[in-house]
């Protein structure tokens, strides 16, 4: 009888352990933007997640330099004019000539994001009426009532870009930096967004540590390893809410010093999403705990 007992108990909780896995509620992300949410949206947040056991859903809406303007242009027009690039798994699928409104009630996203191009991510008046008229849409056609949308915080563009857009800020990346910082709070405050994902500050907080100003393949886009992967960190922390410093995940290429670069950029962001925090020590053994 006693055997009998502990074989029926040991069924219980395997049966209990089964219903937990299958009932974990799987985390629901869609990117409205540019190459700059394929920058930080489409590599590595879904690889932090899964090393952490979560599951997500991941997709971006992508048209190149797209700006806030040409975004809700395609809404009013029903323009089929993106690419959709969805991961699920790891796999990723990429439908071309897609419909904003397709992709925002492709899921019931737990987040959408929203994002102005970059050489004009510091410019607030170039936000508006698009920005709240963008919010009020996915609101409109979302699925999920209990969906947020997130204002993404773009980065300032390396110090020797040759991007042309970098004469709005006098070719100064401080200048670009703190443009940026201020814009997106105010715009966000003024179009209803509580909630940014500070990538900007992530990535400026990196450039001061032995890293310096390589975050950036071309001036502007990030590097395919290190400044990915820090936007990517400043995703994960911020919107599934988990420590980054705790995800064993490193991608290949970068260092075990970079990636504690990339994390440790990533957590202090979030804590200070509108602020430089230093990590100026030379190297990656001494930088000061978060």
């Amino acid at each position: 009888m006693k055997k009998i007992n502990v074989l029926f108990l040991l069924f219980l909780i395997g049966l209990c352990c089964i219903q937990g896995l299958s009932s974990q509620k799987i985390v629901k992300i869609l990117a409205i933007g540019n190459s700059f949410s394929q920058d930080a949206a489409e590599s590595y947040v879904d690889d932090l997640a899964k090393a952490d056991g979560i599951q997500l859903i991941i997709a971006n809406m992508y048209i190149g330099g797209c700006s806030l303007e040409r975004h809700w242009l395609n809404a009013q027009t029903d323009s089929a004019a993106y690419s959709y690039r969805k991961i699920v798994n790891g796999d990723t699928t990429v439908i071309a000539k897609q419909k904003l409104i397709t992709a925002i009630q492709d899921e019931n996203w737990d987040y959408i994001t929203l994002q102005q191009v970059s050489h004009s991510s510091g410019l607030f008046d170039t936000h508006f009426p698009y920005l709240s008229n963008l919010v009020t849409y996915v609101k409109q056609h979302a699925t999920n009532p209990k969906m947020q949308i997130v204002f993404h915080q773009t980065w300032a563009y390396a110090a020797d870009s040759k991007h042309k857009g970098f004469k709005n800020y006098n070719n100064d990346q401080m200048q670009m930096y703190q443009a940026i910082v201020n814009t997106v709070k105010e715009a966000g405050k003024k179009a209803g967004i509580k909630l940014v994902i500070p990538a900007g500050t992530a990535i400026q907080n990196g450039r001061t540590s032995f890293a310096g100003d390589t975050f950036c393949r071309d001036g502007y886009h990030l590097s395919l390893g290190l400044g990915r992967f820090t936007a990517a960190c400043t995703w994960y922390e911020y919107l599934l809410k988990r420590p980054v410093m705790k995800n064993t995940f490193i991608p290949a290429g970068v260092t075990p010093e970079e990636a504690l670069v990339a994390k440790k950029a990533a957590h202090r962001a979030v804590k200070k999403p509108y602020k430089v925090s230093s990590m100026t020590s030379s190297t990656a053994s001494t930088l000061p705990l978060p």
